[in-house]
């Protein structure tokens, strides 16, 4: 489960800025990554994690961020698009965020993200260089989408 150079019949995860990148249009993601995304949409193979739900309103409170409308609504409006799939927050997720091996991020947001990735057998899809880098190891496949 190496870094992932080109993604093809993946199951993705996105991290939360990337969610958020690709929500607002941003081109610091690239067309090939936005292909992709939209390619595993269309296969319901597109996961968001509940820490990025958590995150996005975290953002939104204390002003980092803003959406268009009210943030329920938002959230919503992109969480019941067709192809995209709430992971779960499941004890599994919950347990080996706390045991993942080798040296990890300590964001615990990161560490939920890295434990769902592993749990749902899909790339985390992030341009974290702490994540791309854990994704060396091996443990998680990941993708960076910039």
């Amino acid at each position: 489960m190496p870094i992932v150079k080109e993604l093809k019949q993946h199951k993705l995860l996105l991290d939360t800025h990337v969610w958020i990148w690709m929500a607002g249009g941003n081109p610091v993601l690239s067309p090939r990554a936005r292909k992709a995304i939209e390619r595993a949409k269309e296969r319901e193979h597109l996961f968001i994690s509940p820490i990025s739900i958590w995150e996005i309103s975290k953002l939104v409170e204390r002003k980092k961020i803003t959406v268009e409308m009210d943030l329920a609504d938002w959230l919503k409006q992109w969480i019941e698009l067709p192809g995209i799939i709430t992971a779960d927050f499941s004890f599994q997720v919950a347990l080996l965020s706390n045991r993942l091996p080798g040296i990890v991020h300590g964001d615990p947001a990161d560490r939920i993200l890295i434990a769902t990735a592993y749990e749902e057998s899909a790339v985390l899809v992030t341009a974290d260089e702490k994540i791309l880098k854990y994704g060396e190891d091996h443990f998680i496949s990941v993708y960076d989408p910039t």
